[in-house]
Order: C-alpha cells, then sequence, then structure tokens
C-alpha cells in the first residue's frame, strides 16, 4: 500500500529562504535576512502557490533610495559588491516593490497597505521598550542585561557559515540578550553605541564587583563583617563621597538659576585675546570652516576698537573663538578664571540661541554663533552629549535661511557671501553626521534634502567683498579649505553608515560593513597622504590627528555587532582587526601638545570616540589573556599582551587627568584600573574579586584627593541665586566624562 503523504498541520510562516538556513524570519515581505543578503523572499502559502517578493536594483551611491525594479535582483555572488552600489537596505523601501501571487480564497498572514507596508499590528508593535526596572534594584540598565547575555544557551547561536546572514542588529540583539526589536533606555535616552559596546560578558567581575559594593554599601548584604565586606564598604562610602563632592561642584552652573543668570561677558586682555583667537583659527577651523578669517580679524579689530557699538551678536562670536582658541593653551589649566569666563561665554550663548527666536538671529551670523557654541560646549564638556538634540534647531535655521540650496538658486549675492554660505552648510552637516553617531539617533539629513554645492578649494585671502570672478584651485593643491572637502568626500559614505546603524528599518550584513570599510578607508589612506605632502603648505600634527579622529571612529560601530562574534567565529576576524586599529590609532595620535590638550578636557564627539576605543582595547586585553592561558601560552609571548595592558595604563592617566582638569565623574579611572587589575589577575593565576576590589578603592582614593584639592579653588555660590536642590537640565554640565557608564549607565548622578 502506498505510503501517504504527512500533511503540515501548522502552516510555515517563514520564508522558504531562512527556513532553509534554518534562521528566524521577521515574515516581512521581503524578510530582512533576504534583503541583507540579496536574495529572492519567496514564501509558501496554503494553495501551494509561491509569494515572491522582488529584490531592488541598487542605485549610485548619492542617492537615499534605492531605485526599484520590476526584477528581481540576482543573489549576490562571492561577496563581490560593487563600490558604486548602495549599502544601505531599508525594508520600507523594499517593501513597496512587493508583489503578492497568492489566491483570494487563501488566508494573508499579513495585511498590506495601498503603499506596499506591512500592516499588521504585531509588526507595528515590534519596537518596543524595555520595562522599567523596579526601583529597589542596586542598579537598573545594562547590569540585567549583561547577566542575560551571559545566561544565554550557547546552544542557541547559529553555525558561523548562518551567522554570516545575521544582521548587525541581530548579532548585537543576541549578545544583550534581548527579543526581537526590545530596546535599552540609558537613563531616559536611548542607549549610544558606546554603551552597547561596553555589554560584554569579560567585563562581569567588573560588574559583580561594582554590585557587591552597592548591595553592601545599602546594607542589603550580610557581608560586612567579613574582611571583604569592609572593603566593599570602603568603596561604595568612597564612591559616595565623590559624588557628593561633584554635586555641590554642580549646584553653582548657570543652568540651574531659576531667575536670569547674568553672564560676565567681559574679554580677557587684548593680548591674551589675540593669542586665543589665533590658535582658533590655525586648529579647529580647519575641519570647521565657520568664519572667513579676513571678514572676522575686521570685526575683531571693530570689537576692541570701539566697544560702544559692539552688537550681542558680535560681542558672543568673538567671545566664542577667543574660549574654544583658550582650550589649546597652557593659561586654561593654570588660570582658572578664565576656565571659568570661558565656561560662562558658552553659557551665555546657549541662553542667547534658546532664548524667544528674534529676527537678528534667522541670519548668518546667528547660525555661526550656534555652530561655535556646538562646538565649545564638546570642547569644555559642557551637555556635549546632548548635542545632537541642539543639532535639530541648527539644522532648521540653517533651512530657514536657505543654507541646504545652492546660493545659485537665491537673488545675486557677492562671492564671498556665496562661498560662506556653502562652507556653514558643510560644517552643519558635519555637525550632523558626528552627533548623529555619538547619539546612536537618526541624522535626519539626507542628500535629497540640500543641493549646495561644495566650497570652491580657495584661501580666504583670496576672496573678499570686492571679488567678481573666483578661479579656485585644483584639489591637489593645499588650501583653508582643503581639510572640509576631504571631509566632505567623505560624507556620503559615512552617512551611509548612519543610516545603517541608527536607521529604525535598516539592516547592517556583513558585506555591508565590509564594504562600508573598504570605501572609508580607501578614501581616507589619499586624504591622510595629500596631508603628508603638504606639511610645509601648514598642515599640523593636530590638523592630522583632528581629520584622523573625526573619521577613524566611525569604523568602530561599524563593525562592533561583527567584532564581537569574531572570538567565536573566525569568519568575523576583519571586524575585529579593524576595530582594534582604529581604537590603538584614536588613542595614540601623533604627538601634539594642543590635540593631547584637548583630548584631556574634551566632551561630547571628543568624548565618544575615546569610549569606543578603550572598550575595545579593554576587552581584547582580557579576551587575549583567556584565549592564551586556555592554550597554554600565556608567559611564552606576552609582547601583544603588554601593548595592550600599556594603552590601558595610557588610558587611565588620560581618565585621571580629566579629573585634575574639572570632571567630576570618579567611574572613569575606577573602572579602568578594575580592569587592570582583573586582567593581572588572570595572569597571576589566582582569584581576581579582591585584587579587582582593591584597585577600585585606590584609585577613588586617588580620585578623591585630586577633587578635594580642587575643591578649595571652586567658588561656592553666593546665597539667593534661585537655586534648586535638583537639576533642571540633567546631565548639561562639564562634567560629562569618559566615565565608563556603559558598565551601568544608570548609576550616574
Amino acid at each position: 500500500m502506498e505510503r501517504q503523504t504527512r500533511r503540515r498541520r501548522r502552516p510555515a510562516l517563514s520564508c522558504l529562504e531562512c527556513r532553509r538556513r534554518k534562521i528566524k524570519c521577521d515574515r516581512n515581505e521581503p524578510c530582512t535576512h533576504c534583503v541583507s543578503s540579496r536574495l529572492r523572499c519567496t514564501y509558501k502559502v496554503y494553495s501551494d502557490e509561491l509569494v515572491t517578493s522582488q529584490q531592488p536594483q541598487h542605485g549610485n551611491t548619492w542617492s537615499e533610495t534605492p531605485n526599484l525594479s520590476a526584477h528581481p535582483s540576482p543573489p549576490l555572488a562571492q561577496g563581490q559588491h560593487s563600490s558604486t552600489s548602495k549599502a544601505t537596505t531599508e525594508r520600507d523601501n523594499c517593501s513597496s516593490n512587493t508583489r503578492i501571487a497568492a489566491t483570494s480564497s487563501t488566508p494573508s498572514s499579513a495585511t498590506v497597505s495601498g503603499e506596499g507596508r506591512n500592516v499588521n499590528p504585531s509588526i507595528l508593535g515590534r519596537i518596543d521598550l524595555q520595562p522599567p526596572n523596579p526601583a529597589q534594584d542596586i542598579e537598573p540598565g545594562l547590569v540585567e542585561v549583561l547577566k542575560q547575555g551571559q545566561a544565554l544557551d550557547k546552544s542557541s547561536a547559529s553555525s558561523s557559515m548562518n551567522s554570516l546572514a545575521e544582521s548587525g542588529r541581530d548579532i548585537l540583539a543576541r549578545q544583550l540578550g534581548l527579543r526581537d526589536s526590545q530596546i535599552i533606555l540609558n537613563k531616559t535616552r536611548m542607549l549610544g553605541w558606546s554603551l552597547r559596546i561596553g555589554t560584554a560578558k569579560e567585563f562581569a567581575p567588573v560588574v559583580n564587583c561594582y554590585i557587591t559594593a552597592a548591595t553592601i554599601g545599602k546594607g542589603a548584604s550580610s557581608q560586612v563583617d567579613t574582611e571583604n565586606g569592609a572593603l566593599y564598604a570602603q568603596i561604595w562610602e568612597l564612591l559616595q563621597k565623590c559624588k557628593n563632592m561633584a554635586r555641590c561642584t554642580k549646584v553653582g552652573r548657570p543652568s540651574r538659576w531659576l531667575s536670569r543668570p547674568e553672564f560676565n561677558l567681559e574679554p580677557p586682555s587684548r593680548e591674551l585675546a589675540d593669542i586665543m583667537a589665533t590658535r582658533y583659527f590655525r586648529s579647529f577651523e580647519s575641519t570647521h570652516r565657520i568664519l572667513h578669517v579676513s571678514t572676522f580679524w575686521s570685526e575683531y579689530r571693530r570689537f576692541w576698537d570701539k566697544p560702544e557699538s559692539v552688537t550681542t551678536d558680535l560681542r558672543l562670536k568673538v567671545l566664542l573663538v577667543i574660549g574654544i582658541g583658550s582650550s589649546l593653551s597652557e593659561n586654561i589649566d593654570s588660570d582658572a578664571e578664565l576656565r571659568k569666563m570661558v565656561q560662562q561665554w558658552i553659557y551665555a550663548a546657549q541662553t542667547w540661541l534658546s532664548g524667544p527666536l528674534e529676527k537678528d538671529r534667522l541670519d548668518v551670523t546667528g547660525v555661526q554663533i550656534y555652530c561655535l557654541t556646538i562646538l565649545a560646549r564638546q570642547i569644555f564638556s559642557i551637555g556635549g552629549d546632548l548635542v545632537w538634540v541642539s543639532m535639530g534647531s541648527l539644522i532648521h535655521i540653517a533651512m530657514q535661511i536657505g543654507l541646504h540650496r545652492d546660493p545659485k538658486h537665491l537673488p545675486a549675492m557677492s562671492i564671498l557671501r556665496a562661498e560662506v554660505r556653502r562652507r556653514l552648510w558643510a560644517t552643519v552637516v558635519e555637525m550632523v553626521v558626528q552627533s548623529s553617531l555619538d547619539s546612536a539617533m537618526p541624522p535626519r539629513i539626507s542628500f535629497n534634502d540640500f543641493d549646495t554645492e561644495a566650497p570652491a578649494n580657495v584661501n580666504d585671502d583670496e576672496i573678499d567683498e570686492s571679488t567678481t570672478t573666483l578661479q579656485p584651485h585644483p584639489r591637489s593643491t593645499y588650501t583653508s579649505a582643503s581639510m572640509q572637502l576631504m571631509l566632505l568626500d567623505l560624507l556620503p559614505t559615512r552617512l551611509r553608515i548612519l543610516h545603517l546603524l541608527n536607521g529604525l528599518h535598516s539592516e547592517l550584513s556583513y558585506i555591508d560593513a565590509l564594504t562600508l570599510s573598504s570605501e572609508i578607508t580607501d578614501e581616507y589612506r589619499i586624504c591622510n597622504s595629500f596631508m603628508r605632502d603638504n606639511e610645509k603648505s601648514g598642515v599640523t600634527a593636530f590638523h592630522r590627528n583632528l581629520l584622523d579622529y573625526l573619521v577613524r571612529r566611525f569604523l568602530i560601530p561599524l563593525h562592533c555587532p561583527f567584532a564581537g562574534e569574531a572570538r567565536e567565529n573566525p569568519l568575523f576576524y576583519y571586524s575585529l582587526k579593524v576595530s582594534l586599529d582604529s581604537a590603538m590609532s584614536i588613542i595614540s595620535p601623533e604627538p601634539d601638545e594642543g590635540f593631547s590638550r584637548l583630548m584631556a578636557i574634551g566632551g561630547g564627539m571628543f568624548r565618544e570616540g575615546i569610549r569606543y576605543a578603550l572598550t575595545v582595547i579593554t576587552r581584547e586585553l582580557i579576551s587575549q589573556i583567556e584565549a592564551q592561558r586556555v592554550d597554554g601560552t600565556l608567559h611564552r609571548n606576552s609582547q601583544y599582551i603588554q601593548l595592550l595592558k600599556q594603552a590601558v595604563d595610557d588610558m587611565i592617566t588620560l581618565s585621571v587627568e580629566r579629573i585634575r582638569q574639572g570632571e567630576t565623574n570618579v567611574k572613569g579611572p575606577m573602572f579602568l584600573s578594575m580592569i587592570k587589575a582583573q586582567a593581572e589577575a588572570m595572569e597571576e593565576g589566582i582569584p581576581c574579586e579582591l585584587k579587582v576590589a582593591q584597585s577600585a578603592k585606590d584609585s577613588l582614593d586617588l580620585c578623591y584627593g585630586i577633587l578635594r584639592t580642587r575643591d578649595g579653588i571652586i567658588s561656592s555660590p553666593s546665597p539667593n541665586m534661585g537655586l534648586t536642590p535638583t537639576s533642571l537640565d540633567g546631565d548639561y554640565g562639564f562634567d560629562l566624562d569618559l566615565d565608563m557608564d556603559f558598565f551601568m549607565p544608570g548609576s550616574t548622578e
């Protein structure tokens, strides 16, 4: 008797490719994995007819929307991908070209709107917030995520070849132990990339030590009577003392005054101001073209010669330039009054920009002051991690005055005004992409939103109000606009990286990461060679370090999900190598006194890149020691481990220096010292708990002593200033440090 074919009772809802590869399908049309792998997405329905989703043909690099075709594109063969094809793959765009070939009697698993979007309520509800932790939890946030990640069943991981088809978001969610599209909030904000990178299981002893100290310090454990318990209690006590001193320091900030603060807008001496302004133009103006040099110096002389006629916007512009330039001077280290003056100027500019909008702020000068304020806030760590929020207002104002349209489309204007507008728009876009990377938020800008052309390759002294004919130099000639033009050349690739990392419906495949990484490194090699060849034209080590920092830090978040898998899957080793090379380059720039000082005081983008780097390096140190210990080669060839340990020592020195320079969060040197102690204990083959705890106490003792020394020179707020006991501005202040809060972001004050 012929055997009857067994009929499947429950219909398979996954696409055929995901079923063949035995991976989870999100059931979109086309699904995410097929989009990432450039495969034909095919579904089998009850009537045994095939439901086929067409894939888009990739357009050119400059277009943000892929060209959709009625024919499916073939699978990507052997991992090859044209450098001109677009790496970004978005489910929204792909699904708009979906074809459904099921009969009318076939039940559908999802409703499709007129635009082809899947409107299944279960899909719309996929992005859900992580439920809040109970108030009694010792440390909410990433600690629980780390525990989830450690408890994951290793057998659930897919094979080495199948994992290549996983998207970066899927890998990261698996590493964090999250469900589907679940996200994590860092306090009230979404988790940034530097925090996501630092949730590795290698840091478990450090996290456990901190949790134990918090538990004993709050009286929730009986270990306080033991020797180790007393040590943990001392750690928590010292940490609370440091926090209390930090709170006292923050009380006097102008942003916490209920009444309108009175700012001191008096400049320093003319001699000192001249030096600081000159340093600004020799450093930051190379990449952030905000001002026309000749025009500014003319206004600068009027500022000093005719003070009675100086307007508020001119005063703020001049003071911000002086303040930014002072960040590279040794005077800012020794002169507490100068540092306090600069902070007052930045708060005053932010208040002026945030006040009721006046027409005199809707012009090029207003945008220039806004850009200078954003730059100054990041340099002096005044709300540097909230820059992405401010960039929304800046880009709206810039568009409102027409900077996103090329001057050739606007009423006739002088060549100088047109070039200033082009340079200013390029600076705004650069600030947008940098802030988007730091905040893990969408850039909110695409090439479809503007048509402003790149600035001309000319020096500032070659154009003025009387210029009628513009004769730009060839790109092979170095000018004051060259560095901005190089950043513009790298903008399309970096913008595509951001859309893949931070886009709501974008999926980053490993092929995408390799393609974008290759594009950005190849282009940057050309830029670096050009700058080396033009040292005699005025290119300094500061210029090279700043350009390298602004570009290279994009590679770490791009590769971080895959680098984390490299230790289990050697197919991802290239991502680990790129991440380590980028991290080492960031923490070991060319020797330059000014750039070193910037790294010691900077916040915002100048902090986040360092956080990316130290997370990668410390994790590699622990992993390498463990790997060599298992292999039995730990003490045979220690050169690589010594190199990593030296890098950690350098980062500890940097974090302590930041405390001396005015930072208030002491977790940076504390956590780095704990990681170093963990590494040393692993090398010695002894339990690491006690050594890690003792290193935390020693670090806190050092930081507490530094804070007490600084406390004598920090002026206390005068009474009746309208102070509030709680913050009106959250962490909006210059205490934002490379504080390693990626371990437990909910723990800071």
